[in-house]
């Protein structure tokens, strides 16, 4: 709840979660309401959290393997169905559900025939696999497998440059977008100068954190990013502030 002073006059923000559900492991969806908003305000709120949702929420992901000498990406593996980029693609679909900060390690190691699945990945304390369903190959003959994973925090969309490594370690591209998608709408009501709208908002998330969790977040990252003109100071006719320290 928020109190805004508009012309004299105390406007109370409210805002609450209208709908909560789970569809599966890896998608959780809800639906929030803030009101009652100046014309206007609904844009400008609404606009800034979407942005805030898909570009600003970290994650945590899988970002490199090593398989041991193989050549190239493409290389195929005895006694195992799927190829060396199926199974980096496999490895890149893992959610993980973590607060860590730097690279963390982890591995598998197996001995067949068996399928793989994100059950198998022997992870460092603090990080959950959301799904441990998640295929990663399928071992056909009875050979010990074994992956040195690295794993690590960060947010948007990063891609390494390919290329073969002699000790068949391969980097994976990284998707670090909890939220999969935001949609909005704005509902006016009332008349003239009393026209005031409502803002709904539609989250949908990977499991590693739920809609609530990452409204909060993007809020907080917003609210830090407009925090130094909160602060700033004028000195010589030019305001200063001080951001930091960046890690």
């Amino acid at each position: 709840m928020v109190r805004e002073e508009v012309a004299g006059s105390t406007q109370t923000l409210k805002w609450k979660c209208v709908e909560s559900r789970v569809d599966s492991k890896r998608l959780y969806y809800g639906r929030f309401i803030l009101s009652p908003l100046r014309k206007g305000q609904a844009d400008t709120v609404s606009i800034a959290l979407r942005r805030a949702l898909l570009g600003e929420i970290e994650g945590t992901c899988i970002t490199r393997a090593k398989f041991g000498s193989v050549p190239h990406e493409y290389s195929t593996i005895a006694g195992i169905e799927e190829s060396v980029q199926e199974i980096l693609l496999n490895l890149k679909e893992i959610v993980l559900r973590s607060n860590l900060y730097g690279v963390r390690d982890a591995s598998i190691c197996v001995k067949g025939p068996r399928y793989i699945t994100a059950q198998d990945i022997i992870l460092p304390p603090s990080v959950e696999i959301v799904d441990t369903a998640q295929p990663i190959a399928n071992l056909t003959e009875p050979i010990d497998f074994c992956i040195d994973l690295q794993i690590k925090r960060d947010r948007g969309y990063q891609t390494e440059l390919r290329k073969n490594y002699q000790d068949g370690s391969y980097p994976i591209d990284v998707v670090s977008m909890p939220v999969r998608n935001v949609n909005y709408s704005i509902f006016s009501c009332g008349n003239g100068n009393e026209k005031q709208e409502i803002l709904f908002l539609e989250i949908w998330t990977n499991g590693s954190l739920t809609p609530k969790e990452a409204l909060y977040e993007a809020s907080r990252n917003l609210i830090d990013l407009f925090l130094p003109f909160l602060h700033a100071e004028e000195e010589g006719g030019q305001y200063t502030y001080t951001i930091g320290p960046f890690e």
